[in-house]
């Protein structure tokens, strides 16, 4: 006895994606907070999250600062310009740097 065509797949197809890590270099350490809160940012999907969840003021340098981390998420762009535009869009929101005799800013 023959066995029925089966037109459907048993199970449901999904669609492959392919991911990669982007290396941010060494982290970069900020003053996030008049209390001395210190934030270290160890990842490039670290600095996405902050500058469009977190981040306390809308301005050009954070917009800047996301358009550059983007590129360079998508491999369209360098990993210094986008360290570049968070560092700008951190000193514009107020951040800063921090930094100890084993912890140098990392740019």
């Amino acid at each position: 006895m023959a066995r029925p065509f089966k037109s459907e797949p048993s199970r449901p197809l999904r669609k492959i994606r392919t991911l990669i890590e982007i290396y941010w270099g060494k982290p970069i350490s900020l003053v996030v907070s008049p209390d001395g809160d210190v934030k270290t940012f160890s990842t490039i999907e670290q600095v996405h999250y902050w500058l469009r969840e977190k981040w306390p003021v809308t301005d050009t340098a954070q917009i800047c600062a996301i358009d550059r981390v983007e590129a360079a998420m998508e491999c369209l762009g360098t990993v210094g310009d986008a360290r570049s535009a968070f560092l700008g869009a951190a000193t514009t929101a107020g951040f800063s740097p921090f930094e100890t005799m084993d912890h140098p800013i990392a740019a």
